[in-house]
């Protein structure tokens, strides 16, 4: 594989609904009930108006922010090397360290002991999945890049505790061109 130019894989779109309850919970949640504070004051809907701009600002920066970086995905070969980001997360990993015996397509669905369990530091709202994550049942710690559950590359390492889950438009194909790249 030529080094001076990086194989991208197509990550799968988030559903709608991603963005959605992003909105919904960031958004129109937090400023709904401060709405309700403002018009539902005793001190005066004025000052109490007065009181919440800083929490309203923040909402809105960070609304735009959050719906943003959810956009911000990708998964690329170099060389050797493969390059994942997800949100405000990267993750660089060489070839040599990926258990590509095992490494496999799963639904997620079906495989629920390779589902993503507690957040260790990550990002997700409802169909959408990134950063760092700890395993079900004991299996280590997870990168996940996660916009859909049934075509997901699950891609253990070799130090058996570590795991990279993935949902590409063609696993298959990142899969092949990590082994090529394993060959060499």
């Amino acid at each position: 594989m030529d080094n001076a130019t990086p194989e991208t894989f197509d990550v799968s779109p988030p559903r709608v609904l991603a963005p959605l309850s992003m909105i919904a919970l960031v958004g129109l949640l937090p400023l709904g009930i401060m709405l309700y504070a403002i018009l539902d004051s005793a001190q005066g809907p004025l000052k109490t108006l007065y009181a919440l701009l800083p929490p309203i600002g923040f909402v809105l920066v960070m609304l735009p922010v959050l719906l943003w970086l959810m956009h911000r995905r990708a998964v690329t070969l170099d060389g050797s090397m493969l390059h994942v980001r997800a949100a405000m997360y990267a993750k660089r990993v060489a070839v040599a360290e990926l258990d590509l015996e095992r490494a496999r397509t799963v639904n997620l669905d079906e495989h629920t002991e390779l589902r993503p369990g507690w957040r260790s530091n990550g990002y997700a709202t409802i169909g959408y999945t990134a950063g760092h994550y700890r395993m079900r049942n004991n299996l280590g710690s997870a990168f996940c890049l996660l916009t859909q559950r049934q075509r997901v590359l699950w891609l253990p390492l070799r130090n058996g505790k570590q795991h990279i889950l993935l949902s590409l438009e063609r696993p298959q194909v990142l899969l092949d061109a990590l082994r090529a790249a394993s060959a060499t």
